[in-house]
């Protein structure tokens, strides 16, 4: 069985193509990569996860290790949001048929997004600062209920995984990429 899901997941990464045009098996064959999968540009969580990645960019790469966004919508939309938070040079996947997303090897969930306002945890992320902070647009160009995760990928294998229950949960980027 774990010989099935190493080849699952080394097919997944074989399968999907950063904008640069490069596999994510290729990205992970020459370093580490924490693989970050982003909800919808209009989350304040999902710009809450820009502005956290692009804090501790230096700290990845002095471990050599390479952040790579998996994102809902298409890379002209994607542009303006990575630009604004300084990583318009981290490689990123365009994935709007969330394909990726659903693969076995990472199976993020989807949710209900008109449900998550009442949830207790959101409702606290919100008023801990990540409203009035990164906002919040009501219009989903992307899919609003697939839900976000992030892997640590080294030698062909997730090392770490984190997996969203709700929206608002926040991972510790530094601590999934083994460096706290």
């Amino acid at each position: 069985m774990k010989d099935q899901d190493e080849q699952d997941l080394a097919e997944a990464l074989r399968s999907h193509r950063t904008e640069s045009e490069r596999t994510l098996l290729e990205l992970v064959d020459e370093s580490p990569v924490l693989l970050v999968f982003l909800r919808h540009f209009g989350c304040a969580f999902c710009a809450m996860a820009l502005d956290q990645v692009s804090q501790i960019q230096e700290q990845l790469a002095a471990k050599s290790i390479r952040p790579v966004f998996v994102h809902l919508g298409t890379p002209e939309r994607a542009r303006p949001y990575f630009k604004y938070y300084k990583l318009d040079s981290v490689e990123r996947i365009s994935n709007p048929d969330a394909s990726l997303y659903q693969h076995s090897a990472f199976a993020l969930r989807k949710t209900n997004p008109y449900l998550q306002p009442f949830n207790l945890a959101v409702l606290r992320g919100w008023f801990k600062g990540a409203l009035f902070k990164y906002g919040i647009n009501p219009i989903f160009k992307e899919d609003a209920y697939q839900m976000p995760g992030v892997f640590f990928l080294k030698d062909r294998k997730i090392v770490r995984a984190f997996r969203h229950k709700d929206v608002s949960d926040e991972p510790n980027y530094l601590k999934l990429a083994g460096i706290r």
